[in-house]
């Protein structure tokens, strides 16, 4: 099989279409083979730096969907042939993934692949921040950084569906369209809260969403009311040092690691159950931004650098 492998951190240049063999499950253990596999914020910071245990060599992606084709010892609920889907399986860019049984969901029928690709990790990361991070109720006004993008975009409605209000931060004119939230506002870095506090009557928002990395860290602290929630996630973006003295307004501040999304094979069902149930609703549409041959990653990746997609990209694995 082949794979998108790095010897080395870098540019998108460093992305190599490697063979390597095929990979055997071994006990607790399926390969599937993908039919579409997305692509993460969180792929470019392990391609660039190995940070959070990407040391290379490695092979990239944590996330797809598509069919089992074999299961190893002590695996009684998959079978060859059943349509799966997965969030963080490290190695996701691939012909073929080798994961733990306990992290594949199965699909239902009226769940299509490239739909449970694209929500897998920015879906049930978005569910994770408006159920439990923090809870949106009625009348909650909520800042979402890059709102046009994946996790953005599913924020925007995950909040509208809980009966919040959201204010969009985007980065390019352009996107405000795509961006779905009740105001956006255009910035590219800091210095949008006096605009936020104009929009919340002088109040400030209840939470933001942040993953814009520390050129937007202080901004969105003078964004919030007081007691005011800050989430912090996407820790590849950059973190700024602070202390709690810093902080204004006696907000909190919760950094989002990605292993408390779904710490459980429970949370794993319970959110993609939530998160599929939003889709059927037309509560959550799920946008394509770009769909890539898997060999084509390395363009994936630049166009998700440079700030031009909106909404989910897939890599789509090719007849092997």
């Amino acid at each position: 099989m082949r794979t998108i492998h790095i010897e080395r951190h870098g540019g998108p240049e460093v992305l190599a279409w490697t063979e390597v063999p095929d990979p055997t499950p071994g006990p607790g253990q399926a390969v599937v083979a993908p039919t579409a596999i997305g692509v993460n914020y969180m792929d470019i910071g392990a391609r660039e730096t190995g940070m959070g245990g990407w040391a290379a060599p490695v092979t990239l992606g944590v996330e797809g969907a598509g069919r089992v084709v074999a299961v190893g010892d002590g695996v009684s609920d998959l079978a060859a042939g059943d349509r799966v889907a997965w969030f963080y399986v490290p190695g996701s860019y691939a012909e073929l993934v080798l994961a733990p049984a306990e992290s594949l969901v199965k699909l239902p029928d009226d769940i299509d692949d490239e739909t449970a690709a694209a929500v897998m990790m920015q879906g049930l990361t978005a569910n994770h921040f408006t159920t439990e991070t923090y809870a949106i109720k009625p009348g909650d006004v909520a800042v979402v950084h890059a709102a046009a993008g994946g996790v953005g975009r599913m924020l925007t409605q995950m909040i509208k569906a809980r009966g919040g209000t959201s204010i969009g931060l985007v980065s390019r004119p352009e996107k405000v369209a795509a961006a779905q939230a009740d105001h956006v506002l255009v910035s590219s870095g800091g210095g949008f809260e006096d605009k936020i506090r104009e929009l919340t009557g002088g109040e400030g928002a209840h939470v933001v969403y942040d993953g814009g990395g520390a050129p937007t860290f202080r901004s969105s602290q003078l964004s919030l009311r007081r007691h005011g929630v800050h989430v912090y996630y996407g820790p590849f973006m950059g973190v700024p040092t602070l202390t709690p003295m810093d902080l204004p307004n006696s907000i909190l501040l919760s950094y989002a690691a990605v292993g408390d999304h779904v710490p459980t094979r429970e949370a794993l069902i319970h959110r993609t159950g939530e998160v599929f149930d939003l889709v059927r609703q037309g509560q959550v549409t799920v946008h394509i931004g770009g769909r890539y041959p898997l060999k084509d990653a390395a363009q994936a990746h630049s166009d998700l650098e440079s700030r031009a997609t909106t909404g989910k990209l897939l890599l789509v694995p090719q007849d092997r």
